[in-house]
């Protein structure tokens, strides 16, 4: 099973990207942030993307999310929600069988940090709602928090940065402790080089000085039976690279 987030920074720039990604990786369920379109502006080849279940929810320039489900892992569409909290078209949930995934784009906090605080305190609520439901729960996406100054390189590192700040964090760890697990960093527990985002100037990504950012958190039986979650930097040309967790 491949499970894929992507911030695409735009879905209209990235759309032939994407379809490049989805033929040779074919994740089974793919996220996407900051689609900064509504539904009547994706391209027609990806709004009903042979083989697979779409959902859209999004509106036009600014922000929103996507979920894609393949028809070969779901026989039929699954059920799309949106928790309480769906502030600004940032969250669309699928429920699969006994799992769920979520979508999840997090606001920056540059504009309005009280937002973003209250956004991860509802997201953390939602987390702690799946505690003995026998549901696997798996968060995908562009949380705009870097765990650790481990997931940020060292010349990004800034005591005042929003994204770096102790009380974030802080909402990150406790989102993880309601059984989830951050499934990249468990299979790669102490290298300081792997990023998701990077600035876009002076040649950053090329140079891989950047922030890790966007995540796959699973529940833990789920998370056991990960083999690979690497970043796929070699594709797109936003300012995230995809992320995509195989489990076993």
């Amino acid at each position: 099973m491949k499970i894929a987030t992507w911030n695409v920074n735009g879905i209209r720039a990235r759309y032939s990207q994407l379809q490049e990604w989805i033929a040779r990786d074919r994740p089974d369920v793919l996220c996407l942030q900051e689609i900064k379109a509504s539904a009547d502006q994706v391209p027609d080849a990806l709004f009903s993307m042979d083989g697979y279940w779409c959902y859209w929810h999004g509106e036009k320039g600014y922000s929103g999310v996507a979920l894609h489900v393949s028809t070969a892992f779901a026989e039929s569409r699954p059920t799309c929600l949106h928790p309480e909290f769906n502030f600004e078209n940032r969250i669309a949930v699928a429920d699969i069988g006994d799992l769920t995934v979520a979508s999840v784009y997090v606001p920056n906090g540059g504009k309005d940090y009280a937002a973003k605080l209250r956004f991860l305190e509802a997201l953390d609520g939602y987390a702690a709602s799946f505690a003995g439901s026998g549901r696997h729960l798996v968060l995908c996406g562009d949380l705009n928090v870097a765990r650790t100054d481990l997931d940020v390189h060292a010349k990004e590192r800034k005591a005042k940065a929003i994204g770096q700040q102790p009380d974030e964090r802080a909402l990150i760890e406790r989102i993880l402790s309601r059984g989830l697990v951050d499934v990249g960093r468990a299979l790669a527990p102490d290298r300081d080089d792997i990023f998701t985002w990077w600035p876009p100037w002076r040649n950053m990504r090329q140079r891989n000085i950047g922030w890790r950012i966007d995540y796959v958190f699973a529940s833990a039986a789920l998370a056991a039976r990960a083999t690979a979650c690497p970043v796929l930097a070699d594709v797109g040309t936003s300012d995230h690279a995809p992320v995509m967790a195989t489990f076993a």
